[in-house]
C-alpha cells in the first residue's frame, strides 16, 4: 500500500499567471511531484524486502533515493501552499497589517531588515550549482530565521531545521517561460509569496517540541 500521495493543488493551473504559466505547473506538479511520490513508495516497498530477505548490498543506494524522493516530496508540498495569486493576496511582504507581524518581526530580527532577506533568499536561490531549492527555515536550536541554499532535496541543510519558505530552483520548475534566465524566475516568485502561509508554517514550527540536550 502506498504511504506517501500526491497533494492536489490549492488553485488551479493558470492561478500563477503571468509568473507561472499553466503548462508548467501541470507538468512540475502531476508529473515531476508525482515522480518524487512514486519514487519514495518504491523505495519503501525495496527497503520492506530487503529487510524480509535480510540482504543489505542495496542499502546505501536506498537510503540515498528514499531521502531524495521523500524530501522531494516534501519540498513540493510545502511549494505548492508557498503561493498565491497576487489577486488573492500573493506578494508583496509580510506586514501586522495583515496579520502576519510575528513573521515580519521575526525575518527583521534574523536578517536586519525585510530587503537584507530578499536579498539573500534570491542570491540563495538563484546560485544554487545544478539543481536546488533557496529555502527559509526556522532552525529550534536558536529560534532564529535562517536561509539554506539546498542541493537536489536534501543536500547542505542544516540538522533540525524546519522549512517555511522554499523557492524552487530545479529548470524544470521555470525553463519552459524564463529558458536559462533562473534569476529572473527567483525574482518574480517575490510576486507570488503566500505570507499567510509562510507565517502559519512559522508559527507551527515554533510550536514544536525543542531539541532535547543540545
Amino acid at each position: 500500500m502506498a504511504i506517501y500521495t500526491l497533494p492536489e493543488l490549492p488553485y488551479d493551473y493558470a492561478a500563477l499567471e503571468p509568473v507561472i504559466n499553466p503548462q508548467i505547473i501541470e507538468l512540475h506538479h502531476d508529473k515531476h511531484h508525482a515522480a518524487y511520490v512514486k519514487g519514495a513508495n518504491d523505495t519503501l516497498e525495496q527497503l520492506e524486502e530487503a529487510r524480509d530477505k535480510e540482504q543489505w548490498g542495496a542499502i546505501n543506494g536506498l537510503e540515498k533515493s528514499l531521502a531524495f524522493h521523500l524530501s522531494g516530496h516534501i519540498l513540493h508540498s510545502i511549494y505548492w501552499n508557498n503561493m498565491n495569486s497576487p489577486k488573492d493576496g500573493g506578494g508583496g511582504e509580510p506586514l501586522a497589517a495583515d496579520g502576519v507581524g510575528e513573521l515580519a518581526d521575526a525575518i527583521t530580527e534574523s536578517f536586519g531588515s525585510f530587503a537584507k532577506f530578499k536579498a539573500q533568499l534570491t542570491k540563495a536561490a538563484a546560485t544554487t550549482q545544478g539543481s536546488g531549492w533557496g529555502v527559509l527555515a526556522y532552525e529550534p536550536i536558536s529560534g532564529r530565521l535562517i536561509v539554506e541554499q539546498v542541493y537536489d532535496h536534501q543536500g547542505n541543510v542544516g540538522q533540525g531545521s524546519v522549512p517555511i519558505l522554499v523557492f524552487d530552483a530545479w529548470e524544470h520548475a521555470f525553463y519552459l517561460q524564463y529558458k536559462n534566465q533562473k534569476v529572473d524566475f527567483i525574482d518574480a516568485m517575490w510576486q507570488v509569496v503566500n505570507w499567510q502561509d509562510v507565517n502559519k508554517r512559522y508559527a507551527d514550527a515554533k510550536g514544536r517540541t525543542p531539541l532535547i540536550g543540545i
